[in-house]
């Protein structure tokens, strides 16, 4: 009896003691993270976009790490009082799906598309962020790029100064172009800050039959149809076209300049550009084979490099790494445009002080190299070590981002957005088939309906 008392006693002590070594760990079991703060409170984050769950790329076969799983193990134990509740929101509908998530007090976090973010900035349904930067002495501003911080429309507010955003992902948007190729044709590599004109001659250049194969080649290749007109955009920086002058909070006062000689040259580019491309790129198609051993496109206007990174990771064949190169873009010091998503927090939201956690923890270095490793997700950060020094596409992007300039030929411009483009865009179409209306004369119509548009606002 005493005996199985003692081993009763024995196993009570032993898992007693097991049970508080638990408790002393975190639920994940990463017991070397100790507790950040013990904040209690709700914080509801809609996600444009993201996985939640854990899964596996189709390419690489790689398993990825969905962000329940992420903030499980990296989140809670920091934070164990914070309860995170995740929505994610398919970007189709992104916007319109948000927007009454903002309008009916739905979300206190969001993540989305940069314009989104701008947008509702200018319906007052964002907090102003500067107070809760001011007070935290432990948040740290420079751990992200400078250019984007202080001049992404998709973060800072028109007059400069009011912060709604914090920016955690960047739309890479570099030139590429194909080594083997310009060597076929025998035609020198794009210099590292490429311009308009050496792109037009190398593209003319290297359009037809090729000299080694026989196969046909085309110059270059953008997206005709784009819904941010990125190459616009870019040649506008390298010509130095304007289109507006004025704030974006004040759309009524906005002084156009869309027929500008500057502007006339930037049509005047992409109408002879478009003979040099496949017919399809006026539909975003023609470049299935970029990035692979049949290519057939030497250069690749506002490029990635996401295919080629996919795809030397599904081959492991370093060979396309060395072929397939970047530059800078085509405005001054390599100037482009530059996309970039934020985590944005409601006006209205309910806690405002864990949201404000969860919010800095989605955007810090771990947070984005994670996003990074699982699904290559560009980082915004100004020494992003961890990424792959093979990964040369991004690696130049980066060096774009760090000298972006605001423009008002940007996708946070409502009229660039929802009149410009589309007009940009069927010029190229209908130049591409031949049938180019006279660019003064297009621009002049352009520019009368943007001041007919601000003088409604």
């Amino acid at each position: 009896m005493k005996k199985w008392l003692m081993s009763t006693v024995l196993l009570i002590l032993v898992f007693s003691l097991a049970a508080c070594s638990s408790d002393s760990k975190s639920s994940s079991g990463n017991s070397h993270i100790k507790v950040v703060s013990k904040m209690k409170g709700t914080v509801r984050v809609a996600l444009a976009g993201w996985q939640l769950d854990n899964g596996i790329d189709a390419l690489t076969g790689k398993k990825t790490e969905g962000l329940k799983e992420y903030l499980k193990k990296e989140f809670s134990p920091r934070y164990p009082n914070i309860k995170v509740k995740l929505t994610q929101v398919p970007w189709e509908n992104a916007k319109a799906k948000q927007t009454a998530m903002l309008k009916s007090g739905d979300a206190d976090v969001l993540y989305s598309g940069g314009a989104f973010a701008f947008s509702w900035y200018q319906q007052g349904l964002l907090k102003d962020l500067n107070p809760l930067i001011d007070k935290d002495k432990a948040f740290d501003p420079d751990i992200y790029l400078k250019g984007l911080w202080e001049n992404a429309y998709s973060t800072r507010a028109p007059d400069r100064k009011t912060q709604f955003g914090i920016p955690v992902a960047l739309g890479r948007r570099a030139i590429g172009y194909d080594k083997k190729l310009f060597k076929e044709w025998g035609v020198e590599p794009l210099s590292d800050n490429p311009t308009p004109e050496e792109i037009l001659s190398k593209a003319k250049q290297m359009t037809g039959k090729n000299p080694k194969t026989g196969k046909q080649n085309y110059g270059l290749w953008w997206e005709g149809n784009g819904l941010n007109d990125s190459t616009a955009v870019a040649l506008s920086y390298a010509f130095g076209a304007k289109g507006a002058e004025g704030r974006l909070d004040k759309l009524g006062d906005l002084k156009w300049e869309l027929n500008a000689p500057e502007m006339v040259k930037v049509m005047e580019w992409l109408k002879e550009a478009s003979q040099y491309a496949p017919k399809a790129f006026v539909n975003g198609k023609g470049n299935e084979k970029w990035a692979t051993k049949d290519n057939d496109i030497a250069i690749y206007l506002d490029c990635t490099g996401g295919t080629l990174m996919s795809n030397y990771l599904q081959s492991k064949d370093e060979s396309l790494l060395d072929r397939f190169q970047p530059t800078m873009n085509m405005g001054p010091d390599g100037r482009g445009w530059v996309a970039v998503d934020p985590f944005v927090m409601a006006k209205n939201a309910k806690n405002v002080d864990a949201s404000w956690e969860v919010m800095k923890f989605l955007t810090n270095y771990d947070t984005q190299k994670y996003m990074y490793d699982n699904f290559n997700q560009s980082p915004t950060l100004a020494k992003a070590d961890f990424v792959n020094k093979k990964d040369a596409f991004l690696q130049k992007e980066l060096a774009i981002a760090k000298i972006t300039k605001p423009t008002l030929l940007d996708e946070a411009n409502p009229y660039f957005s929802s009149d410009i483009i589309p007009e940009i865009n069927g010029f190229i179409s209908k130049a591409a088939n031949g049938k180019a209306p006279d660019i003064q004369s297009f621009l002049d119509d352009v520019q009368k309906r943007a001041e007919k548009w601000s003088a409604d606002q």
